[in-house]
């Protein structure tokens, strides 16, 4: 008899493991509420109106449909017994539910976003872990510039025109730099009442500089990167207060003030998947302050060599790993190797480097040692991006998508959805 393998999630990581056994005796199930694989570096250029949906997100059954050993059940993961080896599966479409049984399991849930204490802020500002998120936020900064063509007041018009984005790591950066371009750039001959060569994006961060991951210099760079696009970053500063129409901010010697802004966006900090949490109690463990299990250096469960646990939601003892998509990329494959094989090697991982980009021809990165910035950085980002797309014909699209973008300073998902 096959073994049988559970897989929950089908993200980086887990897309990873389900592909990585496609030529093992094993039966695959994968596990997700969502039927599809999210492309998630991409999503804030869903946001912006660059790509659309359908570029950054293939259906799992067509990306698995050639793996005759795997299949997909569309459901959330309510719980698990790791002593009988079962995960109990809710919210079927059928309204039913599930139990699974397993010899080995694999749980990659990822994580997202924190709002550290405040959830309530989420309404007026949501985050971009998911395409439901992406999406949201594409109808905000479209509507956003719709009320200020029809707004008679000035300042009123400034506040719609005011978009404030929190956090200045990779995903912030880029999300402020799009901003920027689509104000100045794409839509400045298109309004005819107001100009949007006025949009005021404003990127809060709490330590003294942005990319804070990177080197120093490439920092600098960054920075100096965002500022020419009009960007205005508000360093050693913090959020303590989000309303429907502005930000309270305090900076590092004690100062409050308030930004009317009627957009902001969350990029700032993780909390890891629930499904750590229940990992940790299936085995009496803890989590950290971020929600995250720690797992053993070969990916596994202390005491459970059969439960694999991987990506954002973990970390892993004696390793210090960034929360970026390679990592839960390679330690997909990883549990793969694993799985196939007979012995339980410790998880290793390879820096090939990181990449942002910052707005059209502007980026930072370090690819194995190398730092770049500007337009070498951004000629890299968009390949390296490519390469990873999953299937060609999302790379066909993205790449035309870009191509014409590029050509013509063009947008063309701008599509408001939500009225």
């Amino acid at each position: 008899m096959a073994e049988r393998i559970v897989v929950v999630g089908g993200g980086f990581g887990g897309l990873l493991a389900v592909r990585g056994l496609r030529r093992a005796n094993v039966e695959v199930t994968l596990v997700d509420r969502q039927n599809f694989y999210l492309f998630q570096p991409l999503a804030y250029q869903v946001a912006t109106g660059s790509l659309s949906s359908v570029e950054v997100a293939v259906p799992l059954r067509q990306i698995l449909r050639r793996q005759r050993n795997a299949r997909v059940i569309l459901g959330e993961v309510a719980g698990f017994d790791l002593e009988a080896r079962h995960v109990f599966v809710t919210s079927l479409p059928n309204g039913g539910t599930l139990t699974l049984d397993y010899d080995t399991l694999v749980v990659a849930g990822g994580a997202r976003y924190s709002y550290f204490g405040h959830d309530d802020w989420a309404p007026y500002a949501p985050e971009l872990k998911s395409l439901e998120g992406a999406l949201d936020l594409r109808d905000r900064i479209l509507r956003a510039f719709e009320a200020a063509e029809v707004e008679q007041d000035e300042a009123a018009r400034a506040e719609w025109l005011t978009f404030v984005v929190v956090g200045a790591g990779p995903t912030g950066v880029e999300m402020a730099g799009q901003i920027a371009e689509l104000g100045k750039d794409v839509l400045h001959s298109e309004y005819r009442a107001m100009d949007t060569r006025q949009t005021r994006v404003l990127l809060i961060e709490a330590t003294g500089r942005v990319l804070g991951a990177f080197p120093p210099s490439l920092s600098a760079s960054g920075e100096r990167q965002l500022r020419s696009l009009g960007v205005t970053p508000l360093l050693e500063t913090t959020v303590v207060g989000i309303d429907a129409s502005s930000v309270e901010v305090e900076t590092s010697d004690g100062a409050r003030s308030r930004i009317p802004a009627r957009t902001v966006i969350w990029a700032a900090g993780v909390t890891a998947s629930p499904l750590a949490g229940l990992l940790a109690a299936a085995v009496g463990a803890e989590t950290d302050r971020a929600g995250r299990l720690t797992v053993e250096p070969d990916l596994t469960l202390a005491g459970h060599p059969e439960v694999f646990a991987l990506g954002d939601m973990v970390t892993v003892r004696g390793l210090q790993l960034h929360g970026v998509a390679p990592v839960a990329m390679q330690q997909g494959r990883h549990a793969a190797r694993s799985i196939r094989g007979s012995s339980r090697m410790p998880f290793r991982y390879r820096d090939k480097g990181e990449l942002a980009t910052i707005g059209r021809s502007r980026a930072v990165g370090v690819v194995k040692g190398t730092r770049l910035s500007g337009f070498v950085a951004w000629l890299m980002w968009l390949a390296i991006h490519i390469v990873y797309l999953v299937g060609f014909q999302n790379r066909l699209l993205v790449l035309t998508r870009w191509t014409f973008s590029y050509l013509t300073r063009g947008r063309g998902a701008r599509v408001i959805h939500r009225t």
